[in-house]
């Protein structure tokens, strides 16, 4: 049997590696504090799920409009407007889940050979969606700088140039939770305008900040609109992870030509599951406060809690997630880790972060602490 090039130039997902050996370790009877995944481990809001029930039992268990009903793009819409951004409802796709929108926007606007620069640490699918459509990367290391990039925009000036056609930027980030400064945003779109670089603005994280830290939407900038791809979905603010419900906004051009893609592709999203997002948006303001609240409490628990053990991490803004630095072979460690201490992290070589391991505090305060004693009796801290 033959396989095509483009599949071997990637390599399966690190996290869900992790997550399936912890998964494997727990069905074995093993106990495992399991801080690899990146899913809030809040049920979806009981709302919401009643709001996905109804649509079932009123018979939206067909196909849907290919872009998405128009009721769940109309609260899209309203969502986007509140966060500054002008898109219209005709430049919105809905998507079986970000990481969808992503890929369809990738494969729109990159062919062979084009070069995509990276922010690193970078998400892990970043890479392979890339490569998968057969562009080059080149990357700027933000861990020199705590992992912001008001402080490495220097380095990214000197990385983009007029062949660069794309940029990726994730804020709040996964992995290090850095949330980019309206100074580093405006950086970011001095140089998109300087070269003419289109940019993915991932903001999947933008419900989840801390200490007053607030998101700025890059589309929102002066100079940005045409150049912007917004990506979101209702996997993290919402708790709706397994339900797979992501979207992309873009100029109509763009939209035009990845709905190519989506229709000959997913077809749509699920259909029920788009009512459910549409009651998310509209009737959940208090239980996303409610989660992020509780993230919040559990960040700083940890932050103290490593420092405690002589633990330093750059505290994050955001997310859910932050980076904790451990020996050089990061992928030796964090395999011992899950071994020895039953602790499940992800390496910070999968997000190009040697050195690091990720670790995820979407887990209760008790398993938070249980983690860090079980890393300490094992001589992992």
């Amino acid at each position: 049997m033959k396989f095509a090039d483009r599949v071997r130039r990637v390599e399966p997902s690190a996290t869900l590696a992790i997550s399936n050996l912890a998964s494997e370790l727990e069905a074995d009877g093993v106990d495992v504090v399991n801080l690899s995944v990146g899913e809030p481990d809040f049920p979806t809001p009981e709302n919401v799920i009643q709001a996905g029930k109804d649509a079932m039992d009123a018979g939206h268990t067909g196909y849907a409009p290919s872009n998405g009903i128009p009721q769940l793009k109309a609260g899209i819409k309203q969502k986007l407007d509140a966060d500054g951004l002008d898109y219209a409802e005709d430049e919105i796709i809905v998507t079986p889940g970000a990481k969808q929108a992503l890929y369809e926007t990738v494969q729109t606007l990159i062919q062979d050979g084009d070069e995509v620069v990276l922010l690193d640490p970078a998400w892990v699918s970043y890479e392979a969606m890339v490569k998968l459509a057969g562009g080059d990367l080149k990357r700027v290391d933000l861990a020199p700088h705590d992992f912001q990039l008001e402080a490495g925009l220097a380095d990214l000036a000197e990385a983009v140039t007029d062949d660069t056609d794309l940029l990726i930027v994730n804020s709040p980030s996964n992995p290090t939770g850095a949330v980019y400064s309206d100074a580093a945003l405006e950086g970011v779109r001095d140089l998109a305008v300087e070269h003419d670089i289109t940019v993915i603005s991932d903001e999947i994280y933008d419900e989840i900040t801390y200490g007053g830290v607030t998101q700025t939407s890059l589309g929102t900038l002066d100079g940005m609109a045409d150049r912007t791809v917004t990506i979101n979905g209702f996997s993290k603010a919402y708790s709706m992870t397994g339900w797979r419900l992501g979207y992309l906004a873009a100029p109509k051009a763009l939209i035009s030509e990845a709905g190519k893609l989506h229709s000959h592709s997913v077809s749509s999203a699920t259909h029920f599951v788009q009512y459910a997002g549409v009651e998310a948006l509209a009737n959940t303001d208090e239980v996303v406060e409610e989660m992020r609240a509780a993230f919040e409490e559990r960040r700083d628990f940890l932050v103290d809690l490593l420092a405690d053990h002589g633990v330093d991490v750059a505290v994050p803004d955001g997310a859910f997630y932050m980076m904790l630095p451990v020996d050089d072979d990061d992928s030796a460690w964090c395999e011992g880790a899950i071994e020895e201490a039953h602790v499940a992290t992800v390496p910070g070589s999968a997000f190009n972060a040697p050195g690091y391991a990720r670790i995820s505090y979407a887990n209760s305060k008790e398993r938070l602490q249980e983690a860090v004693d079980r890393l300490v009796e094992a001589g992992y801290l």
